[in-house]
């Protein structure tokens, strides 16, 4: 292993710390030339190192998604970014099959209910696009949903593939980002929801309830999505919390429906007593 990195060192400096070359081919002046040869060659290829860090660490393109959609095209109130691995599907692995990947229980009912022209629903994963794409084809043959991006489009720190939603190009007010690993969301934590990882059960009904939940967004025309996000980001589970608020909200609604009734019916007692 020492031999090999001390070689690939070695060609690196070399190849990396040439001086650029013209049409011609021949060497032209940058602004190492004037420096002793090997320092013009160490310096080269250190500029050339920090270049590719840059490159593996940042996005591909400060802009990661295009302009909203102009009239009179219609562009979604809400964009909707999401995971692939994880939260849409499964990866699995044997001896027979290799690897292969499970849809998560009602994935297509989630993507025709949260897809265009309800959401700007954008895939937005830490897979490479090599990967993903086909999977994507797969899950989406209506074509719903509007957007893709993948790892060149992640910012890479510690470890991690984080999805900057600053650069989507669109309103944070409107943009909700559902993930299951929290270290991905950590540049924008009021956007995002955090869904335990699916483990590939067949009784999961989480995309069903996470229908739901954005459906009930779109439908109270919600000014800032990142207080609703805020709100249940506090429970374990935000889609169980969000149920049993719908609950209780029809119960007291039921409640008032029945006391109405119960002082129509008074008020029809009482008059029909005045009339006799």
């Amino acid at each position: 292993m020492g031999a090999f990195f001390s070689c690939f060192g070695v060609w690196a400096i070399i190849e990396w710390g040439k001086p650029p070359l013209n049409d011609k081919g021949e060497p032209e002046e940058d602004e190492f030339s004037h420096l002793p040869i090997v320092e013009q060659y160490l310096k080269r290829t250190w500029s050339k190192v920090r270049y590719y860090n840059k490159v593996l660490k940042e996005p591909s393109r400060e802009q990661l998604l295009p302009p909203p959609l102009p009239h009179p095209y219609h562009q979604p109130t809400y964009t909707l970014v999401i995971e692939l691995t994880g939260v849409l599907i499964n990866p699995e692995w044997t001896y027979k099959t290799g690897w292969r990947f499970r849809k998560r229980p009602f994935v297509d009912y989630f993507i025709n209910q949260c897809g265009y022209p309800v959401f700007e629903l954008v895939i937005y994963t830490a897979e490479q696009g090599f990967n993903a794409l086909p999977l994507i084809d797969s899950l989406d043959p209506n074509g719903l949903i509007m957007y893709r991006l993948y790892r060149d489009s992640t910012r890479y720190e510690n470890g991690v593939h984080m999805k900057d939603l600053r650069a989507l190009n669109r309103d944070l007010s409107k943009v909700i980002h559902v993930d299951w690993n929290k270290d991905a969301c950590s540049l924008n934590p009021e956007n995002s929801l955090i869904l335990k990882k699916w483990d590939g059960s067949p009784d999961d009904k989480k995309l069903f309830d996470l229908a739901q939940f954005l459906r009930a967004i779109v439908q109270e025309n919600v000014q800032d999505v990142r207080e609703v996000l805020m709100h249940y980001a506090q429970y374990d589970d935000p889609l169980e919390a969000f149920k049993e608020r719908q609950r209780m909200l029809a119960e007291q609604e039921q409640l008032a429906q029945k006391q109405m009734e119960e002082m129509q019916a008074k008020k029809s007692l009482i008059g029909s007593f005045k009339r006799r």
